[in-house]
């Protein structure tokens, strides 16, 4: 008896480059797995925390696959530069057009054109703030590529060129796009089928309907003189619903207003 194929058996195939040769590997992908390309000049802070829990899990199983792509490798001269002074004067450096270009140019090969289907992407302060709904649709789409800045960003014409998409985890500044984009990616790849364990678990948690997760409690029914609500013990699914959507009204109305406004406008 012939042995059992293994899970990403018939999936294997392999496509061609324009790295640098210094940098040449063949990289097998798997087809139909969503896939997410990652422009960075620390490629080994790849897979990070998405190695661990459902989501290294699902890497390891061919639900979602990653690719790094490293900026030094395109860098200029004998040295490697992939930054200078900005134009006009002022503090930091800022990543030159003609480093991260063809960086970006190769991490386009072989993807869409529609940026629905292919989100490029800019971890950036400026951007966009990234919501669950975006990553319902990046979860829709075939795959991404990211494009992690460093120092005080990139040149605005890589930007244009390329159509990128700048988008933001909140309004702080960190010191490079890597750990902006593993946030991103991990509240991404969970959304794909069978990442997660309960299809349900993305139903009812917060921004899924537009209000924050009700409280959730669970084994023993008693600690440090803390009961379990009565309701969530009553086996009664209408009531424990209703107590439910009370307190994610509730919570949602004291702790974010912005999103309460934009509810109580959704359901007029």
């Amino acid at each position: 008896m012939a042995d059992k194929p293994s899970k990403s058996h018939g999936r294997l195939a392999v496509r061609p480059t324009l790295k640098p040769t210094e940098l040449m590997t063949e990289r097998p992908d798997l087809a139909g797995a969503w896939k997410v390309k990652i422009v960075t000049l620390f490629p080994e802070t790849f897979p990070g925390v998405l190695g661990s829990s459902l989501t290294g899990k699902a890497l390891q199983d061919g639900l979602w696959q990653l690719e790094t792509i490293e900026l030094r490798g395109f860098g200029i001269g004998k040295h490697k530069d992939v930054d200078a002074k900005p134009a006009g004067g002022g503090a930091g450096l800022v990543l030159k057009p003609d480093v991260v270009g063809p960086a970006m140019e190769q991490a386009r090969r072989g993807t869409p054109v529609n940026p629905k289907a292919w989100p490029v992407i800019y971890m950036s302060p400026r951007g966009k703030p990234f919501t669950q709904e975006m990553a319902q649709n990046f979860a829709k789409a075939e795959g991404m590529t990211v494009l992690c800045g460093r120092f005080e960003g990139v040149d605005e014409r890589v930007l244009e060129e390329y159509n990128i998409q700048e988008v933001s985890i909140g309004d702080f500044v960190l010191t490079g796009g890597e750990i902006a984009a593993q946030a991103m990616i991990d509240a991404t790849v969970r959304l794909l089928p069978n990442v997660l364990g309960n299809a349900d678990s993305t139903v009812e948690e917060s921004f899924s309907n537009g209000l924050l997760e009700h409280p959730q409690y669970t084994k023993p029914t008693e600690w440090k003189g803390r009961k379990i609500p009565e309701v969530l013990q009553s086996g009664h699914h209408g009531k424990v619903d209703a107590w439910r959507r009370e307190q994610s009204e509730k919570i949602t109305k004291e702790r974010r207003p912005d999103l309460w406004a934009a509810h109580l406008d959704k359901e007029d």
